[in-house]
Parts: C-alpha cells; sequence; structure tokens
C-alpha cells in the first residue's frame, strides 16, 4: 500500500514548500500581513529569532534516524532565513536520551529528537505514534494521524505534560530481531534476555522472554558482553551501522512490532506558544518534508544494507507461520488487557480500530495484495 503513502507525502512536501516560498519572499519586514478568513488583512507580531537546543535519542552520524534530525536543523534555519535555530545536540550531551521526555516537559531543554515510543512508562498510550504490532503501513499510518484523528489524540496527551508534538521522521519495516542461535520453535524464545522497544516488548514478555529497553548506543556494548541475548533495534541500513551482525549472525524478519517506525519532534509547550503562526508553520512543514524524505530514502537503502550483511555471513530468516501467529495471539492478549487498565491507552486503540475497519473497504479494493 505504499501508493497512498507517497501521495500523503508528497501533499505534505507540496505544503512545506509553498509555506516555504511564502516565508521567504523578499523584502519581509517587521510585520507579516495575512489574510484572514473575512478577507481582511491582519497583522501578526514581529519574529523574534530564536535559538534553541534540541535533545537526540540517536546519534547524529546515525543514517535515518541521526542524520535527519541534522536535516531538520538545517532546514529550519534555510526557511526561516537563518533566525531560528534547532541547535541538534548529540545523545548525553544535554541529557540522557531516556530522560528528553522531563526535559522538554520542564523547559531544561528547548525540543527532542526522538520517538514517542521511549516514553511507555510514563504514558502508555503514547507507544502507538511511533510503532503499532500487526498494525498498519505507512500509507494507512499516515492517513490515521492527518485524516482520521490520531495527530489530534497525540497532541492532547503530551499537552497535559506541557509538550507539543508532531510526526517529524517515517522509516520502513523494521527487522525482528538479532539473535545468537537459530530460533525454531516459540519454546526458544524462553529465557532470552533482550533489548526491546515499545508494545512489542510486553507481546515477547507473554512469550517468556525478558527485556529492557537499552538506547542505541548501549546495544551493541551489552550484546557484546553477554547481558543481553539478543536485540531488535531498526531496520537493515540502521543495524548494520550499529554493528549487531559482529556478535549476533541470525537476523529475523518481518518486523511484525513495527510494520513502520515514526519518530517525533517534541517542543516545550511554552516554547512552541511564544512562535508567531509563521514560525510554527515552518516547523510543521519541515517535519511534513521530512515525513516523505525519511521514508522514500528508507525504502530505498534497505536491500543493498541485506546484501552487505550477508556478505558479513549473517544468515537472514523470514518467522514460520507458526511463530507469527503465536506472536499475534500474545499481542491481542496485551492489547486488550494494557486498554483495560488504561484511559488514554483504549481511546487511542479504538481510534485507531475504527479507521482502520473502514480503511479496510478501501484497501481490499485498491491494492494488488
Amino acid at each position: 500500500m505504499k501508493g497512498s503513502t507517497l501521495i500523503v507525502g508528497v501533499i505534505g512536501l507540496i505544503v512545506g514548500l509553498v509555506i516555504g516560498i511564502f516565508v521567504l519572499s523578499p523584502g519581509s519586514e517587521t510585520t507579516v500581513t495575512v489574510e484572514s478568513d473575512d478577507g481582511g488583512a491582519t497583522n501578526e507580531p514581529a519574529a523574534k529569532p530564536i535559538r534553541w537546543k534540541m535533545a537526540s535519542s540517536f546519534a547524529g552520524n546515525l543514517v535515518q534516524l541521526g542524520d535527519q534530525g541534522h536535516l531538520i536543523e538545517e532546514r529550519v534555519r534555510t526557511l526561516s532565513d537563518g533566525t531560528m535555530e534547532l541547535k541538534f545536540f548529540e545523545p548525553g550531551a544535554l541529557v540522557p536520551p531516556l530522560e528528553i521526555f522531563d526535559a522538554v516537559s520542564t523547559g531544561s531543554v528547548n525540543a527532542g529528537w526522538t520517538a514517542a515510543g521511549y516514553w511507555a512508562g510514563k504514558v502508555p498510550a503514547l507507544q502507538f505514534f511511533t510503532a503499532v504490532p500487526f498494525g498498519p503501513d505507512a500509507g494507512e499510518a499516515v492517513a490515521w494521524m492527518y485524516y482520521g484523528g490520531g495527530l489530534e489524540l497525540m497532541q492532547e496527551i503530551y499537552a497535559r505534560h506541557n509538550i507539543y508534538s508532531q510526526p517529524c521522521n517515517l522509516i520502513a519495516p523494521e527487522g525482528s530481531g538479532w539473535f545468537t542461535k537459530e530460533i525454531n520453535s516459540v519454546e526458544d524464545l524462553k529465557g532470552l534476555k533482550m533489548r526491546f522497544f515499545g508494545l512489542g516488548a510486553k507481546v515477547m514478555e507473554k512469550l517468556g522472554v525478558s527485556t529492557q529497553l537499552l538506547a542505541g548506543g548501549d546495544i551493541f556494548p551489552a550484546l557484546e558482553l553477554g547481558t543481553i541475548d539478543a536485540t531488535e533495534f531498526s531496520m537493515p541500513a540502521i543495524d548494520l551501522d550499529l554493528g549487531f551482525y559482529q556478535v549476533a549472525k541470525h537476523y529475523y524478519f518481518p518486523g511484525w512490532h513495527q510494520p513502520l517506525s515514526m519518530g517525533e519532534l517534541m517542543i516545550n509547550l511554552d516554547d512552541w506558544n511564544s512562535l508567531t503562526g509563521t514560525q510554527q508553520e515552518i516547523i510543521n512543514a519541515v517535519c511534513h518534508e521530512s515525513l516523505i524524505r525519511g521514508l522514500a530514502q528508507s525504502e530505498a537503502i534497505q536491500f543493498p544494507a541485506l546484501q552487505e550483511l550477508q556478505s558479513k555471513g549473517v544468515t537472514l530468516h523470514r518467522w514460520s507461520p507458526e511463530i507469527l501467529a503465536a506472536l499475534e495471539t500474545a499481542w491481542q492478549e496485551v492489547v486488550a488487557a494494557e486498554a483495560a487498565g488504561d484511559e488514554d491507552f483504549a481511546r487511542v486503540w479504538n481510534s485507531l480500530q475504527e479507521f482502520r475497519k473502514g480503511y479496510k473497504i478501501w484497501g481490499d479494493l485498491g491494492y494488488l495484495d
């Protein structure tokens, strides 16, 4: 269903370009004149230059996850004619990666380049805004976010924590995990210690895996030292960069736990509200542009990465139908239990399910299998 993804992405890109052209019109004065709904002109207050710090969960040299963050910094600077800066800071330079939520909420840093799934322990419902096990692909997910109520739910929940957030990166499906030994049955999973992210972690625990969440830079040392037996992190090109193949030689697919991954740009809500409408639209436009760039790049770079991994002795596996069925059954148990105990989790899940029910009518007719 990649066609719908590209259509939505192209729309976002066009919006970004139009806004960029408007903002960068030569001869800007100290006020910006815009048309009101009734056709009259209103004057927007003069924009104050901003110099913000953006803490990243991802190393800047990491393909897709890190370099997209640097590109956000560059595009905001360019579209604002140098009057806005979101300075990228490496993981740990300002705060540890898993503490960005609190830092942005309190205003100790202005912004975070991260993913909502990291905040599972704080607000479980936010995990839906990174990925959903056995969930929609990129096109359907973006449709729900922007035209099915997902974005409104995301921003409502974040606002309670004094945070403004929006999707700002979108990447292809992940690998399902790296293992030091071949996994032939559900029994082989029992007792393993595994780094796992998001809602999929609870699914793995249902199957007897002991999971923990580690930031990207902490995974390889843990795998090498035997602190963990297995890991998942991202897609082939990113996992290749992190060197997991040096320790684990069995790489499993498909990424049932993350059929897509959505990154976010989070901003302290007081800082966000201090911006003019034009400044806010610059950031929105940059994120819209980033979605299509991220998806296109991520789809293009996977097969060369897989070929390189195979040349390094990695065996690529596809989960058996029996193991995938066990994982999906466990997921249904997890989501039912989580929804029963958390009102926001239930609201987001129900919204997504309702949208998917309607989307299926179109999806079944409009696309080849």
